[in-house]
C-alpha cells in the first residue's frame, strides 16, 4: 500500500478493493465482462468522524461493503472507493 495524499472529510473513508477472481475453483477463467464488482476490501485513509459519531474503522481493517456504493475513484494509477462509514456491512 502506497501513502496516499489524501485525507477523507467528516465519516467517509478510503478504501482499496481487493482484486476480482479471474479463475473459478474448478480452474476455468472469467472473462472481464462476467467478473462480478468487489464487497470487499482494505481501508487505505479515515475521515475524523463527526461530533455525534466517533470512527469505528481504521486504516489497515478488511472491511466487506454493499455492492453499488461509494464513488470510484482513480488516485496514481489505483481504483478507489470513498463511501461513508454506515455504507460498511462488516469489519473481517
Amino acid at each position: 500500500m502506497a501513502k496516499i495524499n489524501i485525507k477523507p472529510l467528516a465519516d467517509r473513508v478510503l478504501i482499496e478493493p481487493v482484486a476480482a477472481e479471474t479463475k473459478t475453483a474448478s480452474g476455468i477463467y472469467i472473462p472481464d465482462t462476467a467478473k462480478e464488482k468487489p464487497q470487499n476490501g482494505v481501508v487505505v485513509a479515515v475521515g475524523p468522524g463527526t461530533k455525534d459519531n466517533p470512527m469505528t474503522v481504521k486504516v489497515g481493517d478488511s472491511v466487506i461493503y454493499g455492492k453499488y456504493t461509494g464513488t470510484e475513484l482513480k488516485l496514481e494509477g489505483v481504483d478507489y472507493l470513498m463511501m461513508r462509514e454506515s455504507d460498511i456491512l462488516a469489519i473481517v
